[in-house]
């Protein structure tokens, strides 16, 4: 393996949108990185999704252009 190629790993803080602060390694040199949304606050591990109103939308579009029945 060649030496000196390779990225600097450095010990970096993540810091999410809802406060959560933790440590990781990554090569961005900053030292830091910002994120959104993370597992403390993402809504798939927080348990609290919400599920789209598909079927309002399926009505209005039958409504407006009519059910099918033909098979």
């Amino acid at each position: 393996m060649k030496n000196e190629i390779h990225p600097s790993y450095v010990e970096t803080k993540v810091t999410c949108g809802c406060g959560e602060v933790f440590t990781t390694r990554s090569t961005k040199e900053s030292g830091s990185i910002y994120v959104e949304v993370c597992s403390v606050c993402h809504p798939f591990y927080t348990g609290k999704q919400r599920i789209l109103d598909t079927g309002g939308r399926v009505a209005k579009f039958e409504k407006r252009f009519g059910a099918s029945t033909t098979n």
